[in-house]
């Protein structure tokens, strides 16, 4: 009797310890999510003669950096789609294509001449000539997978979102020259899973 209890404190410690190392596994491997950073954000300055006076549509030009923070971890990419709101009415849309990002590693994402519809346009200059700044929020979708030791995780869904200030040069104003885009809430990262974006 007392050696079938030995066993069975053996078999105990046994199990104790893998499950020990696989919490240290699971905590060590856990990838954190991908950074997302405005650089730079310009659309032709008021009353520059490139800068069109009409209704007709202008441009903007943009550039991201998306870091990996993960030193075990590689990151998949689907399609992105970026879009920059003025109030609440999406000013212009840019689709990144998939791409990969490496350990430790970033990326800059570049886009130029994007358009700016004609509406959306018009109220952005007229509050920057009012007000000397106007607020573009950026908002960034996209889903990606983790691929750790070999294995790919499942889809992730990400909504990110910020607000960038324009002043009358066309560039990012204010204090802040690069904008870090924060995740929104869990309930649009579940919206995204069942839109299968």
């Amino acid at each position: 009797m007392c050696e079938t209890r030995n066993f069975y404190l053996w078999l105990l410690q046994i199990v104790g310890l893998l499950g020990l190392i696989a919490l240290i596994l699971w905590l060590s491997l856990r990838p954190k999510n991908p950074t997302v950073t405005v650089v730079e954000l310009t659309i032709p300055p008021i009353g520059d003669s490139s800068s069109p006076a009409d209704d007709s549509n202008g441009t903007l030009s943009f550039a991201l950096e998306v870091e990996n923070p993960n030193k075990d971890s590689s990151i998949n990419f689907d399609d992105i789609i970026l879009t920059f709101l003025f109030g609440q009415d999406a000013a212009a849309t840019d689709t990144v294509p998939s791409f990969d990002l490496d350990k430790n590693k970033d990326r800059e994402i570049r886009g130029q001449s994007v358009n700016i519809n004609g509406r959306s346009w018009k109220s952005l200059r007229s509050s920057i000539s009012k007000n000397g700044t106007a607020l573009l929020k950026v908002d960034f979708a996209t889903k990606f997978r983790y691929k750790t030791i070999g294995i790919k995780s499942k889809h992730h869904g990400a909504k990110l979102q910020g607000d960038v200030q324009l002043g009358k040069d066309g560039k990012i104003s204010g204090k802040k020259k690069k904008i870090k885009l924060k995740f929104t809430s869990k309930k649009w990262r579940r919206y995204l899973v069942m839109l299968g974006r």
